[in-house]
């Protein structure tokens, strides 16, 4: 997700095991049946959810938003099996079933319910008055118009059935199975998920739009919906899509999802990475960041979408690695200055937030709004650690463990411990202290460079000091030739036979450190 519209908040294969939220169900499949309209904003929604037990339970819980006093939320009228009613309680938040459950047993359960959405489904008008009906569910807002197990760690696949007005275009995640013409000029149309996805990627899209199929990338079909008053302009700006997808589908693996779709939306954020069905925000058609904006949501498909984080302190496997990705595809198009210039910028977002929240990047302490993970950290910090990582091992396997680590967690969940532990495979490397520096303790390495040239001895004599406990490669340049040195204390003296003083030294000229300078002498 590209959190742009955040930015005053924070300054500016097969299915794996994962750390249970709801240890006592596994949802293996959801069908949403959902009945939209003109006249209101009630919803009208039959859940069909199938599920394995986990353990031995007389009940168990969804989540689902039940509706208050304001008249926004979800009420359910039954809960049955095989015609069955079974007995339930709604609180605030919870859809609690009593059903009797075996470990290793699967069952079937029928919920019907209506309401209007308190979040998560967004229906209002878009910038041209226009009436749509639009997903927005990270982190976990889903549970406010979709009765689920509303969290990354539980994965399932899914099929959405949508009645609406006939005018309405409907796109949603997966393939599009079928359209059927219904009475009272409605229609109803079935869009399938065989690919396992989190509650917060699960999304429909309700507009008036005009769709655009222009080709295909490697086999990646790709499908354009923007606003009609916007077509020409739309459809020439998300056609960007069809560079984006090779890159990374030659440097990671296989793209995961039946197609690559992005839709013009009114998501709250810059853009969402719904799997197969990317929303971006109204003004994103013919902004000067589309194409960066775009390679953002795109890479998120194998990174958030196919290979999940297990708990949301691990959300950097999803922003950290979809912040790189853009900047390694931009780099692929551009050249490396375009690399060195957004690391200079994001190192500074990052120096920059830490001043005002010193926390490390796998953040524990954020237990309820996930929201404020949505900052720099995540981001920015998580970039720079793949950057140094890929100048610690090296290109190749570097690539190769992005890629090993997308094909074994693929559909499934990880955690920082698997991709390390991925990593320290392909690269033959222990990986343990730079993983725990970067990832799980605070800040960064403040330098002090301090040199001074003995005319006498013909020496450089340089003294490096820094703050915290990090160990790094340090790379400097004096007068454009490039020297390398490793820090192991927060003392190191270095003495440089030069024939003649230099005139000039230059910290980390290739931008490959998380660190700010101090440079004095001569």
């Amino acid at each position: 997700m590209h959190r742009f519209l955040f930015a005053v908040l924070f300054l500016s294969g097969s299915r794996l095991v994962a750390q249970p939220y709801n240890p006592s169900i596994d949802v293996q499949h959801y069908d949403f049946l959902l009945n939209l309209n003109d006249s209101d904003n009630i919803i009208r929604g039959v859940a069909t959810v199938n599920l394995e037990f986990t353990k031995n339970v007389d009940q168990f819980a969804l989540d689902l938003t039940k509706k208050t006093d304001d008249g926004k939320g979800m009420t359910v009228s039954s809960v049955s099996e095989n015609g069955n009613r079974v007995p339930f309680v709604q609180d605030s938040q919870k859809l609690f079933i009593h059903g009797h459950g075996a470990a290793g047993q699967k069952h079937t359960y029928l919920i019907l319910y209506s309401g209007i959405p308190a979040d998560g489904l967004i229906i209002s008008n878009n910038k041209f008055g226009k009436r749509g009906f639009f997903g927005d569910n990270w982190p976990n807002r889903a549970h406010n118009w979709l009765p689920c197990v509303d969290h990354p760690s539980d994965k399932a696949t899914l099929e959405f059935r949508i009645i609406a007005p006939e005018h309405y275009t409907v796109v949603a995640n997966g393939a599009l199975d079928k359209e059927t013409q219904l009475s009272g000029h409605r229609k109803m149309t079935i869009w399938k998920e065989s690919e396992p996805l989190a509650p917060k990627i699960m999304v429909i899209g309700v507009a008036d739009f005009a769709v655009d199929h222009p080709g295909d990338a490697m086999g990646v079909p790709v499908w354009n919906y923007v606003y009609q008053q916007n077509k020409e302009e739309g459809f020439k700006s998300y056609a960007v899509a069809l560079q984006i997808l090779p890159f990374y589908i030659s440097h990671i693996g296989p793209y995961p999802f039946e197609k690559e779709g992005n839709v013009q939306s009114k998501t709250r954020f810059g853009g969402l990475e719904n799997a197969s069905a990317i929303f971006y925000y109204e003004n994103s058609v013919g902004s000067p960041g589309v194409e960066s904006l775009m390679a953002h949501e795109i890479a998120h498909q194998w990174f958030g979408d196919a290979a999940t984080e297990t708990r949301w302190k691990h959300l950097w496997l999803s922003e950290g690695f979809a912040t790189y990705m853009t900047l390694c595809y931009l780099e692929n198009k551009y050249g490396i200055d375009t690399l060195k210039a957004s690391l200079v910028q994001d190192r500074k977002k990052v120096i920059r937030f830490e001043k005002t929240r010193l926390t490390p990047v796998v953040d524990t302490s954020i237990r309820q709004d996930y929201m404020q993970l949505l900052n720099p950290n995540s981001y920015e910090k998580g970039g720079w650690v793949l950057h140094m990582l890929r100048r610690r091992i090296g290109d190749e396997l570097f690539w190769k463990g992005i890629s090993t680590y997308y094909s074994t967690y693929r559909n499934g969940n990880a955690s920082t411990e698997d991709f390390r532990k991925i990593m320290e495979m392909v690269s033959n490397q222990r990986l343990d202290t730079f993983f725990h520096q970067w990832l799980e303790e605070p800040g960064h390495p403040h330098v002090t460079i301090k040199w001074k040239y003995d005319q006498d001895k013909k020496v450089a004599a340089i003294d490096i000091t820094h703050t915290g406990d990090f160990r790094f490669p340090l790379e400097y340049a004096i007068d454009g030739t490039l020297y390398q040195v490793a820090i192991r204390n927060t003392t190191t003296h270095v003495d440089l036979p030069l024939p003649e003083k230099p005139g000039t030294l230059t910290p980390d000229p290739n931008v490959n450190l998380l660190a700010d300078f101090d440079v004095s002498g001569g």
